[in-house]
């Protein structure tokens, strides 16, 4: 049972933790740690003794059901907490500078010094508003997200706290509209079309074939498409696939009526070096193409030897390259001619108004569209898993994506480019009057299917 104490005009109120204290080789001896209060809050005292003694009681009714948290626990700091918090924690590698800035700038300066066991809602509610005026609408969420992950840890891992300050309310308070996302207006093939000439002019036939890949099959860029593997690309896959059990099934599954390519990594600088790591939620996963895509894969590879599909205007790895600002930036917006002492080297680039502004993503969101539409017949858990999402509950649980169902999304999507590009006359010669040079035998190196970075295996 808790005692009370007096001194003066202060009054104290002890109650055992539920531990015992430790001698010297660290081994629990009969002796009981006590924690004690003197106030419900830091700066608050007890009014009276039945107050002090109630908070006594409650304390140990958290003891009995294993609730309660020690007060020196509670007492951690929360710039002391997030910094612990961060070395402990399992993040993927290009996470890692990014937790580590939040942290930095904004978390442990916010709630320096601030007991972790002390923070209350409304504390949080006053810090999320605050963010809300200082950074973009996208930084604050992100903010506030880190600091809800380490409030849920700090109470369900550590034990520093009961329960996160962190409330999720669906509604309460002043009504706030939600924002809306920018419109997304119908893109016709015809500006992917656009798109794709603007790149083969910029870039070369790489350009052309990239462009068109992303609309077809709706993979992530950059990861995702710069870290497309010789290996996994559907001229070679599934027979090349290291993988003996993965490559057994692919092979029995698609054998030759079906192209398919396989995203198996993506690609990004760990400490500076390339490394190829799981797919962004370890969405690995084959997707099924159309001839027309399969031929134009071919195509490209015939035209060097290194492993990654796709390389830069020089027939080297993508990542290196700053590529909204090289690539996409004129793809998209247009340049003008470009003349050399040999005459002209590049001629002009149309910029593509209807994507002004716009990122290159743009063309993923399309290729979901280009699923969604009537006559399409795709089943939705088909669609899902081709963009690497999941379908949630019970359907995703017991839903699965069959051989009939890829050999529709095949068939269709083969069925919109006759249609809607060659026979709508958009199809023209791949290559512009002035081409980009494509990488000679000499520029690049061996032949590999396989890149050999290093692999996270974690993701």
């Amino acid at each position: 049972m808790p005692y009370i104490e007096k001194r003066g005009n202060s009054i104290r109120v002890k109650w055992w933790g539920g531990e015992y204290v430790l001698d010297e080789d660290g081994k629990p001896t009969k002796k009981k740690k006590y924690e004690s209060a003197s106030g419900p809050e830091p700066g608050v005292p007890f009014r009276d003794d039945d107050e002090a003694y109630s908070y006594g009681l409650d304390r140990e009714y958290e003891v009995r059901h294993g609730k309660h948290i020690p007060r020196a626990s509670g007492r951690t700091p929360m710039d002391e907490y997030a910094w612990t918090w961060f070395e402990a924690a399992d993040l993927r590698p290009n996470s890692v500078g990014t937790y580590r800035s939040m942290i930095n700038a904004v978390i442990a300066v916010d709630w320096a010094g601030r007991p972790v066991g002390d923070i209350t809602p409304p504390e949080f509610e006053r810090w999320k508003k605050s963010l809300a005026s200082r950074y973009s609408d996208n930084y604050a969420s992100q903010l506030c997200g880190l600091f809800r992950l380490m409030m849920i840890d700090a109470a369900l891992k550590y034990k520093l706290r009961t329960d996160s300050p962190v409330i999720e309310q669906k509604r309460r308070g002043k009504y706030t509209k939600k924002k809306i996302r920018r419109s997304k207006k119908h893109l016709p093939i015809e500006v992917v079309h656009r798109l794709a000439r603007n790149a083969c002019t910029a870039w070369g036939y790489a350009g052309w074939v990239y462009i068109w890949t992303i609309a077809f099959t709706g993979m992530r860029t950059p990861g995702e498409m710069f870290g497309l593997q010789r290996g996994y690309a559907s001229p070679h896959w599934p027979t090349s696939d290291p993988d003996e059990e993965q490559r057994e099934e692919a092979v029995l599954r698609y054998g030759s009526d079906l192209h398919a390519l396989r995203v198996q990594y993506q690609v990004y600088k760990v400490n500076g070096q390339a490394t190829l790591a799981g797919p962004k939620y370890e969405s690995h996963r084959t997707l099924v193409i159309p001839r027309f895509l399969h031929d134009m894969h071919s195509t490209l590879l015939a035209t060097h030897h290194e492993p990654f599909v796709f390389l830069s205007k020089t027939g080297r790895m993508l990542l290196g390259t700053d590529f909204d600002r090289e690539y996409w930036h004129v793809i998209r917006d247009g340049a003008p001619e470009r003349t050399g002492r040999r005459g002209k080297e590049r001629p002009e680039i149309p910029a593509v108004p209807e994507m002004a502004g716009q990122d290159i993503y743009r063309l993923r969101h399309w290729h979901r569209a280009l699923l969604d539409e009537p006559g399409a017949d795709i089943p939705k858990v088909a669609k899902e898993a081709r963009m690497g999402h999941e379908l949630p509950g019970m359907e995703g649980a017991y839903s699965e994506v069959t051989v009939a169902m890829e050999e529709r999304i095949s068939e269709y999507l083969q069925t919109v480019w006759e249609k809607r590009v060659v026979a709508a006359g958009l199809w023209t010669p791949p290559l512009p009057t002035f081409p980009i040079p494509l990488p000679s035998d000499g520029a690049v190196g061996a032949s590999s299917l396989f890149s050999g970075l290093p692999v996270l295996e974690d993701g």
